[in-house]
């Protein structure tokens, strides 16, 4: 399908690795121009097609470094894409495991970043009419399912996404939010991930664990979401095509979630 992208503009936080790669990927197959932005920008990344810019979003001048950049290398910005977050090694304890600087490093990646990055993009994104797709996680809605810190700044960043597109969809930017599952990528298979965490904590190899996953998160598929399937709905939702869609959290989760 001919999503009408070609020739657009995109900014891409999180771009190095899972879901981040598969939307670069994604957005460069329809035509579209892409800053993939990284702390450091992989192999796979460099050889996707795109300008990968070396950042740390963590930084709070990092954003308006990025937002500079793109706008110097694409004179505007269509599509901005938040998929920067993860910061969830070593929060496999309870709350009161964490201390506070635990919690300010995992609310700053997951939340604060993005806040500062669509802060500095907003008047390229105004002046295209453009499109903002969030990447949250079902955490923000069943907040139990993970890392404490890690779902909690998920669920601000999904209320962010909705608040935000009341005050500029009436000025033409649309505003949506993607919310996965447990996805194929390193949080879940790497062997210092959450992944890897989780199963020492519960006694059992990791392997073991990721095979048990789909069932024990209730879902529906007997897989994991893979991070194409994620980067095909966050480019329809950047498309012209959902021109109507804007103000709503896509879960994309194998049927995990049951309610409405």
């Amino acid at each position: 399908m001919d999503l009408r992208l070609n020739g657009k503009t995109a900014l891409v936080t999180g771009a190095s690795r899972g879901i981040g790669l598969a939307v670069v990927r994604a957005l460069t197959a329809e035509g579209v121009r892409v800053i993939a932005a990284a702390r450091t920008p992989t192999p796979e990344l460099e050889a996707a097609g795109v300008t990968p810019v070396a950042v740390d979003l963590s930084d709070p001048a990092g954003a308006e470094r990025l937002v500079t950049q793109a706008m110097a290398e694409l004179g505007g910005i269509d599509i901005l894409v938040n998929n920067i977050g993860g910061g969830d090694g070593g929060l496999s304890g309870g709350f009161l495991d964490l201390t506070d600087a635990q919690w300010a490093q995992v609310v700053d990646l997951n939340f604060f970043a993005t806040i500062r990055v669509t802060r500095a993009a907003m008047p390229a994104l105004l002046a295209a009419r453009g499109a903002i797709v969030n990447v949250s996680s079902i955490g923000a809605r069943v907040p139990h399912g993970g890392p404490i810190a890690y779902t909690t700044a998920k669920a601000a960043l999904t209320a962010f996404s909705k608040a935000l597109v009341h005050e500029f969809g009436p000025k033409g930017v649309r505003v949506n939010t993607v919310s996965p599952g447990p996805v194929r990528t390193d949080m879940w298979e790497s062997p210092t991930g959450y992944g890897a965490e989780l199963a020492a904590s519960m006694g059992i190899p990791q392997a073991d664990l990721l095979a048990g996953l789909p069932t024990a998160m209730g879902m529906l598929i007997d897989r994991l979401v893979e991070p194409d399937e994620v980067a095909t709905l966050v480019a329809y939702l950047a498309s012209p095509l959902a021109a109507a869609t804007t103000g709503a959290d896509h879960v994309i989760d194998g049927g995990a979630i049951k309610t409405a």
